[in-house]
């Protein structure tokens, strides 16, 4: 059953979705979970500093980015109620990060920290399936993106991100999504103002269209 929009996600419901996790295990991660708001605009992680917790978005909305040589910021990730967010390497080699992580609309966040992840890997089979699952699904999706951005058209890049992302327009700045699709905020201008045109094309259509009785 699909939830409704004002619920928030559920970290243990989304972990069982993983793999099953059996009732010690989820009574350890109910005791040891930190729950926690932040307001738009803060920041997660900065770069230099270690990723510690490893975040559950029960809601709201936010990004990871770098800042390239040029001084520009780069978008590498946008991630939603229901999903897990890290910086990959830093959390899982427990070394200095190279990207921000920014709180995009004010959220509720779970989190475990890198020690009770591990401890979780040796007290229970189930967590080092979680933990590989996890691991094995950033891989895929960063090498997804580095595909994506290498073969789609921006045009294509932009539908796929609607896809991921339905509210995407209201969730952040027309800057961050040029920055993520790889695209300059003139591309994206003229991206929507197409898509925006055909829109409409199609409304006329469908309102001019004859209605038999």
């Amino acid at each position: 059953m699909q939830k409704r929009a004002t619920e928030e996600a559920d970290l243990l419901e989304t972990l069982s979705f993983i793999a099953p996790l059996p009732a010690p295990l989820q009574n350890r991660v109910n005791e040891e979970v930190v729950t926690e708001s932040f307001s738009r605009k803060h920041l997660l992680l900065r770069p230099g500093e270690t990723a510690r917790r490893l975040y559950f978005i029960r809601n709201g909305f936010l990004r990871a980015y770098f800042i390239d040589e040029n001084g520009k910021e780069c978008t590498t990730w946008f991630m939603g109620k229901g999903d897990l967010m890290i910086s990959v390497y830093s959390f899982f080699t427990q070394k200095p990060a190279h990207e921000y992580i920014e709180v995009l609309q004010d959220c509720k966040l779970q989190s475990i920290s890198w020690q009770q992840l591990n401890a979780y890997y040796a007290d229970f089979p189930q967590g080092n399936l979680l933990g590989r699952i996890v691991i094995q699904k950033y891989y895929i999706m960063s090498e997804e993106r580095a595909i994506f951005l290498r073969t789609q058209t921006p045009n294509l890049r932009y539908e796929k991100l609607h896809e991921q992302h339905p509210d995407i327009e209201q969730q952040t700045s027309q800057n961050n999504i040029a920055s993520y699709l790889g695209i300059s905020r003139e591309t994206l201008s003229r991206i929507r103002r197409k898509k925006m045109q055909m829109c409409h094309k199609t409304q006329n259509r469908q309102d001019s269209s004859p209605v038999f009785n």
